[in-house]
């Protein structure tokens, strides 16, 4: 791991950690002056301040108080591009096919400056949520001290990945405001959490040609403030068997779906630990071990008939190779169980597609770098060449834990946000200075 230039976020909570009176942390005025009374607890209408003063950190609670689920997100789409307007972005609805005939508009936003519709940077994340929708709401850290930036904000969305919008979006505007001759954008999709197809379609539009007009993509998504080496890949199937329905009185007239499926299950799910050359998962040194999740079990309509059916929805994480390589191991081991006579199958079908394992630039100096297990708009991008045949830089950062993504405990603090703008801007920093020199 490269060492820390930045100043993390565990620096400054070390750092802030040290008791001062409440109004001089909601001012910002010193740190030294030590509170006489180290257990004060902050009131509602102190913490609502803190966010009222930062226009950071109000504009990621107003789009985290707007319900965005997937298919839902035209509000905050809305929302979102009344704000890049206001703030001198030229702004483009790219129209993604709404889930259904009756759901609402769905749309990417894409947002530049200085009429430079194709920009050397962009900078993206996604604005849908996994449901269910939990409202905003601010806490006190339960400890005897209060630092501001420790404040925790909880609510659907405020890491994944409602921070990371928030912060690349004012991490571009503080670089414009700097140097306004910066060439970036911004591309904030949707249905990042359930298909991708914001991104997809992003990729098959003439906002990505080929070859490539930008040289460095950073994708938003909570990394712990880290950059990502890598992502594993996936890969979704269904276990199907079938079987012959009888009085459980009577079993030998038929036979039963479920007691065929589950030495198939019990293989699979061994195949995490069995070494590949002898048939099992495959494995990488950065991405470590590929992992199976068995998701989903179904069969049977009652306790006293013999069930006729039964199927197992099934999830593979893949640290190595292709889902089509994946696939053919898992064809191998339904067959080792059942002599291949098609009472269990594999399905293939019912989840089509899967991605490949995602290997990520993670060069730029005053950062962790470690690698992830979820997926990301990442493989969902197609990223051509550029017309010098250079390699377009991928990154992923953002703010944020990913152990707490759609749970019922989603919360960041204000302090990791914050932190994550000074991130950003970093790494459009180096891109910028790369090109300049020539290595982009």
């Amino acid at each position: 791991m490269k060492s820390l230039h930045l100043l993390s976020f565990s620096t400054l909570t070390t750092a802030l950690s040290i008791p001062f009176p409440l109004q001089q942390l909601l001012n910002g005025h010193g740190t030294t002056t030590p509170n006489n009374n180290p257990s004060i607890t902050p009131t509602s209408h102190e913490l609502n301040h803190i966010i009222d003063s930062s226009p950071l950190l109000s504009f990621h609670r107003d789009i985290t108080k707007i319900e965005s689920i997937s298919g839902n997100e035209k509000n905050v789409g809305s929302f979102i591009i009344d704000f890049l307007s206001s703030h001198n972005f030229t702004v483009e609805k790219q129209l993604v096919e709404p889930q259904t005939t009756t759901t609402p508009e769905r749309f990417n936003i894409y947002a530049y400056t200085n009429e430079d519709r194709h920009p050397d940077i962009i900078l993206t994340s996604h604005i849908d949520t996994v449901p269910p929708f939990i409202p905003y709401s601010l806490h006190a850290p339960n400890t005897t001290t209060f630092a501001r930036e420790d404040l925790l904000i909880a609510g659907r969305g405020s890491v994944d990945a409602k921070a990371s919008v928030a912060a690349i979006i004012f991490a571009a505007l503080e670089t414009l405001s700097e140097n306004p001759s910066t060439s970036l954008g911004l591309l904030l999709d949707v249905g990042e959490e359930n298909s991708g197809v914001g991104m997809k379609t992003f990729s098959n539009s003439d906002l990505n040609p080929s070859p490539s007009t930008f040289h460095t993509i950073i994708f938003g998504e909570p990394t712990n403030l880290s950059l990502i080496a890598g992502h594993k890949g996936a890969l979704g199937f269904r276990v199907v068997a079938n079987g012959k329905a009888a009085h459980s009185g009577y079993p030998w007239l038929g036979k039963s779906a479920i007691s065929a499926i589950l030495p198939v299950l019990a293989r699979l799910d061994a195949l995490q630990t069995i070494p590949a050359e002898e048939g099992g998962l495959l494995r990488s040194d950065i991405l470590g071990n590929s992992t199976l999740n068995i998701g989903t079990v179904r069969g049977g309509v009652a306790k006293n008939v013999v069930p006729a059916f039964a199927e197992a929805d099934i999830a593979i994480r893949l640290a190595a190779g292709t889902p089509d390589e994946t696939r053919e191991i898992m064809r191998k081991a339904v067959d080792y169980v059942t002599g291949g006579d098609g009472s269990v199958y594999a399905d293939f079908e019912t989840y089509k597609g899967g991605f490949e394992p995602q290997h990520l630039d993670a060069d730029v100096e005053g950062f962790e770098v470690i690698t992830v297990n979820y997926g990301t708009d990442v493989p969902a991008l197609e990223v051509h060449e550029r017309e010098d045949g250079s390699r377009v830089k991928r990154y992923l950062y953002g703010p944020g834990s990913f152990y707490v993504p759609h749970s019922s405990h989603e919360a960041i603090t204000v302090g990791e946000i914050e932190e994550a703008v000074r991130g950003y801007k970093r790494l459009i920093e180096v891109a910028v200075e790369r090109h300049q020199n020539g290595l982009a």
